[in-house]
């Protein structure tokens, strides 16, 4: 069985001004799989990330987002591709003067033609599948802790039933155990419901804990690798990033979780 690729991109360049992020970046993303965009600072992590979401418009290259050409895309296209697409952004940017339960239903009230019943049904099923408590739902954002304003995000971002969830440094912010819980979180939603995951992280926990590969950031272009086939590799920053004294931390963590 051949698993097909959801994103695929060709020969990408970014560049603000005379400032060039990305050089000829080649990157398959595979259905089902939960692939990982880490570099350091100023590698153009979240920029590539919007760049397939459509938000940011490239130099040069190509992008197929599911299949279609992102920068061929009308308006229909592109509100379409958008509702099988959701997307984490940092701390869950959600909206603050709407409850959780109402920017859940943001963009099913955007796409979808619904009763408010069953928006307020598909809400509470999106709250409980991220693990937050039903009172939750009435409370606005400002009310609930970091972890728990991040999973509301998340529910947002499952709202349409996504067959691929962007997610932008989700357990930066929270504590071992609330980012233990997150990555989880992650792995258990993405094998129940099938979802293609692309996250940028500079986590090494999560890596270990729920990336398949993993795409690494470097020179302006991207080196794709398990984690075992990046722990080989010579390039001086991933030498660095995997073999650093955090890496033998996180590394060391897991060896002993598996005791």
């Amino acid at each position: 069985m051949t698993i097909e690729p959801v994103i695929q991109i060709r020969g990408l360049i970014n560049r603000f001004g005379r400032q060039v992020v990305h050089d000829g970046v080649d990157l398959d993303v595979m259905r089902g799989e939960v692939l990982a965009l880490v570099g350091g600072s100023g590698t153009g992590k979240s920029v590539l990330m919007r760049t397939i979401l459509g938000l940011n418009r490239p130099h040069a290259g190509t992008i197929e987002l599911l299949g279609a050409d992102v920068a061929r895309m009308d308006a229909n296209a592109r509100a379409a591709t958008q509702t099988r697409c959701g997307v984490l952004f940092q701390d869950g940017a959600l909206f603050s003067s709407l409850s959780v339960t109402e920017n859940v239903q943001a963009p099913m009230r955007e796409h979808l033609r619904l009763n408010q019943g069953l928006m307020d049904e598909l809400a509470a099923l999106k709250i409980s599948m991220v693990g937050l408590p039903p009172d939750a739902g009435p409370k606005r954002p400002g009310e609930l802790s970091g972890g728990m304003r991040k999973r509301a995000g998340l529910a947002r971002a499952l709202a349409l039933d996504p067959e691929i969830v962007f997610l932008d440094e989700p357990t930066a912010g929270l504590d071992p155990i609330g980012a233990a819980g997150f990555d989880s979180l992650i792995g258990d939603l993405q094998r129940s419901l099938g979802l293609t995951v692309v996250m940028v992280t500079h986590d090494l926990d999560s890596l270990i804990a729920i990336c398949d590969r993993i795409a690494v950031l470097v020179d302006k272009k991207v080196r794709v690798g398990t984690m075992a086939e990046h722990m080989e590799d010579t390039h001086p920053w991933i030498r660095e990033y995997f073999h650093g004294p955090r890496a033998r931390a996180a590394f060391g963590a897991a060896d002993r979780g598996k005791g």
